[in-house]
């Protein structure tokens, strides 16, 4: 697929995929970055893994000499092509097989991509995926994924949650702790999370999703962005290779992203009615944060 016509299995708008939506205004300090806060993100660092280095601000849309190469549904070549060239807000960091960014138009308040430098990237996952070594490769990448994502929804909403308490308490220095012993694990944040690709890809290089699961965001704006991750259209890296009659290999016929909206906290069935779930998602939100 080369351009941005619309398709109705696709999880995003046309607009999304020729880079021409309008992005969060706060995206440049909304996403996850290494080597900032409370150093949480150092044990995920290794010789290989490369920082971008802060550049000026610019807006998430700008098309450079080197991203007009990549366009539309092409777009997210440019990361893995080149990854310096983008600022940190965006590169959260690159090695010689995978790049991870922040998603230029997040669908929940922590959303990142994991990019591999392969040949098989060109390949639909379903058809990727069947080579186990690349495979092997991706699912251990996601990992690494994961645990930065966990840390820092950890940083961002331990302070509200009931299970991260006791660290919490510790990290403020609100209680004596032993120099040396491991803090308190506190709340699985890494098990909440939504991981994997979706069954029918807009863009055409192979990216997996790592994201929080409170589907938070202005760019969360359609039936379709909603049950792209809420439904089995989003397939775990985990779960593959697919069986031959999975049928996730056929996601339009299975209907997932045009089928009623469901909670995914608490499971109330909201039908088509988009406005009405997405303020009652800003309740779950909070309430989720407190776990």
């Amino acid at each position: 697929m080369s351009s941005a016509d619309s398709d109705p299995e696709d999880a995003i708008t046309k607009e999304e995929i020729a880079g021409t939506a309008p992005a969060p205004a706060d995206a440049e300090d909304a996403g996850v970055s290494l080597g900032t806060k409370r150093s949480a993100f150092t044990e995920l660092m290794s010789p290989k893994t490369k920082v971008p280095k802060d550049e000026p601000k610019t807006l998430a849309s700008t098309r450079g000499a080197l991203t007009r190469s990549f366009k539309q549904r092409d777009g997210l070549g440019a990361y893995t092509h080149d990854p310096a060239a983008h600022p940190a807000s965006r590169v959260i960091y690159y090695n010689d097989d995978f790049v991870a960014i922040n998603d230029m138009y997040p669908k929940s308040t922590v959303h990142t991509l994991s990019l591999p430098r392969s040949p098989l990237s060109s390949l639909h996952p379903f058809k990727a995926f069947e080579d186990a070594s690349f495979l092997a490769s991706v699912q251990a990448e996601t990992q690494k994924l994961k645990r930065l994502v966990a840390k820092e929804l950890q940083r961002r909403y331990g302070k509200y949650s009931a299970k991260d308490r006791k660290r919490e308490a510790v990290l403020n220095g609100e209680i004596e702790w032993e120099e040396g012993k491991e803090l308190p694990k506190g709340r699985d944040w890494e098990s909440e999370l939504l991981v994997g690709v979706h069954a029918h890809p807009s863009m055409n290089d192979l990216h997996v999703h790592v994201l929080s699961p409170d589907m938070i965001s202005e760019c969360m704006r359609h039936r379709k962005h909603y049950n792209s991750f809420n439904t089995p259209f989003l397939v775990d890296v985990t779960e593959f290779p697919l069986a031959k009659d999975d049928p996730r290999r056929h996601p339009g016929r299975a209907g997932y992203v045009t089928s009623d909206l469901i909670c995914w906290r608490c499971g109330k069935n909201f039908g088509n009615k988009f406005k009405q779930l997405k303020e009652h998602l800003s309740e779950e939100f909070e309430a989720w944060k407190k776990e």
